[in-house]
């Protein structure tokens, strides 16, 4: 199965997210409003490391790890700088719907410097001089916040690596650059978006989903803790009883399941994210596949291609209205 976006749509409720934070709006009788007035400073942003005071209106934001540097562009703001997005992104780690962005946008291009699976790429961060790091969906440890925190202030996650909501995402961003209105808005269509898409499937309503990842021999299972699942269940479906009793208590957004417990893993749905269709299909056809109920009942859901899984795993204020139609399509395909 190949992306098979509905392109105009998607075009559309891009443009219109990006619209929201433009300078100028129409009001009723066609004539320009003022831009919404900037937030007042300093505000204090309170986090994992402790809290961040942003004494004035950011000029250079700089984002790491997933979805504020999508946040940033949401709201009108090129960053300085963006981690390089490898998985779906383009040669140079650009994601399709940020780079529709920055093109809509203008302006000076981003550096983009890539994301490295030990420590932030200190000199290129240093380098690009920016006056905000936003790392609030990132993995980076207290010591990496430290040593980024002698660049520039930094906002790091609010409780756990890599589990921040993707709504709580903008809102931090929002707040950040002083633009806590625009984020309201952003947030808004991207609520009307997920209620429509709910709406057009009600027999979405109760049935149950297990999110997963296959690769390398190690299956992964995601918690209600990850975003991608809290983005499932607004669309109507409810996290599997069994994704939370097969945890073993594990404290994180995931945890690993052998091959021998698959067929515990009891749901309506099993959500697959797989780097393409051979992938998937490979999946379907082994033996520990069909031994999870949801698969051998039909209820595979495979969400092919890098940049489909990057678009939902977790959703950004762009990635959403790019992905959300092939998403949920193939979640009615599985479900008929």
């Amino acid at each position: 199965m190949s992306r098979r976006p509905r392109l105009a749509a998607l075009a559309a409720a891009t443009a219109a997210l990006i619209a929201l934070s433009g300078c100028s709006a129409s009001g009723p009788d066609g004539d320009a409003e003022a831009p919404a007035a900037s937030d007042a400073f300093p505000v204090t942003i309170e986090h994992a490391f402790g809290e961040t005071v942003i004494e004035s209106e950011p000029q250079r934001v700089l984002t790491l790890g997933w979805g504020s540097g999508d946040a940033v562009l949401a709201l009108g703001v090129v960053p300085v700088g963006m981690e390089a997005q490898n998985y779906g992104g383009d040669e140079n780690g650009v994601l399709p719907w940020a780079a529709d962005a920055l093109a809509d946008l203008g302006g000076d291009a981003p550096l983009i410097f890539p994301a490295t699976a030990d420590a932030p790429a200190y000199e290129q961060i240093a380098e690009a001089a920016p006056d905000l790091i936003l790392a609030t969906y990132s993995g980076i440890t207290e010591e990496q916040y430290d040593l980024l925190s002698e660049i520039a202030p930094v906002v790091a996650y609010p409780d756990l690596p890599w589990t921040t909501p993707w709504r709580d995402v903008i809102s931090i961003t929002g707040t950040a650059l002083g633009k806590s209105t625009a984020a309201d808005e952003v947030l808004a269509s991207i609520d009307e978006i997920v209620a429509e898409k709910a709406a057009e499937h009600p027999e979405f309503a109760g049935k149950t989903f297990a999110a997963t990842y296959d690769v390398g021999g190690t299956f992964y299972v995601y918690k209600p803790a990850d975003p991608r699942v809290e983005f499932l269940i607004d669309l109507g479906l409810e996290s599997a009883p069994a994704v939370d009793a097969l945890s073993n208590g594990d404290s994180s957004f995931y945890y690993t399941l052998s091959y021998e417990k698959l067929d515990a893993l009891d749901s309506d749905l099993l959500i697959g994210y797989f780097e393409n269709q051979e992938t998937g299909e490979a999946f379907a056809a082994q033996p520990y596949a069909q031994s999870i109920p949801a698969v051998a009942a039909g209820g595979l859901v495979s969400v092919e291609g890098a940049a489909l899984v990057s678009s939902v795993s977790p959703p950004t204020a762009l990635s959403l209205p790019w992905g959300v139609d092939s998403f949920v399509d193939a979640i009615a395909a599985a479900l008929k």
